[in-house]
């Protein structure tokens, strides 16, 4: 019998090559969400052939500078997360991208962080019932309240695109 090796990224449940292939070869920039614990991450990449270049980047901190209170991980705060990323990535030059969630789950968060990367003006194949509802993204069902338009203009007028 022979011993095949696994690659370590596939043991750690890190990167499943199969969708990663199908999606490179589309050749097409691709959206990446990440929610950890505290924050959300949003990155918008182009795949190289000595590894992925980030093009754009937001992280969830910087809603502190706008004075947010409460949680950076929730859906509001997603989806200002990926309408900065979003409009970052319209200064580069990118115009549209496609989402790859890895070996993660789709989940609500990923979805708000996805609708502010398309209001934000990339142009992104997804269809509208995949998104929260709106009162959602408002952060209307939460019991600490944060203008998100208010933070939404002033990321427009830090981020010229």
């Amino acid at each position: 019998m022979v011993y095949s090796k696994i690659l370590q990224r596939i043991r750690s449940e890190k990167t499943n090559y199969r969708k990663r292939k199908i999606m490179l070869m589309g050749k097409r920039d691709f959206i990446t969400v990440n929610v950890t614990n505290e924050n959300t991450q949003v990155q918008i990449l182009k795949p190289e052939i000595a590894g992925d270049k980030v093009m754009a980047s937001a992280h969830s901190r910087f809603l502190l500078k706008d004075g947010w209170k409460g949680s950076r991980k929730n859906i509001p705060a997603s989806y200002l997360t990926g309408y900065m990323a979003g409009k970052k990535a319209l200064s580069k030059g990118v115009t549209d991208a496609i989402l790859y969630s890895g070996t993660r789950r789709y989940t609500d968060r990923m979805a708000a962080a996805l609708k502010g990367v398309v209001d934000a003006g990339v142009n992104v194949p997804v269809d509208e019932e995949a998104f929260p509802a709106d009162e959602r993204i408002m952060g209307e069902h939460l019991k600490v309240k944060n203008d998100v338009s208010n933070v939404k203009s002033k990321i427009d007028s830090e981020v010229k695109a």
